[in-house]
């Protein structure tokens, strides 16, 4: 599986999530790609992303799972393990 996480350098809640994913990938083995919002504008405008950030798409093939916004180290967990 592959994390993408969309983030942006002046987002605070992209601050705080960026370790959670690193810790996440390195946990489960996942490969993790990161883009910029503003920077990376061309590559991210396929994941139709909104307004609010961070967003992390997870892949299998295709996209099985998109989390947007803060969440817990708890509430990360827990979802990864259910698409395992």
């Amino acid at each position: 599986m592959e994390l993408i996480v969309i983030s942006s350098v002046w987002c605070p809640s992209c601050l705080i999530m960026h370790p959670r994913y690193v810790e996440l990938s390195q946990k489960y083995h996942l490969t993790l790609t990161n883009y910029d919002y503003d920077t990376d504008a061309s590559i991210i405008s396929k994941y139709h992303v909104g307004d609010i950030l961070p967003v992390c798409i997870i892949v299998k093939d295709e996209e099985i799972e998109r989390i947007i916004g803060e969440k817990s180290m708890k509430e990360l967990n827990k979802i990864i393990e259910s698409l395992m």
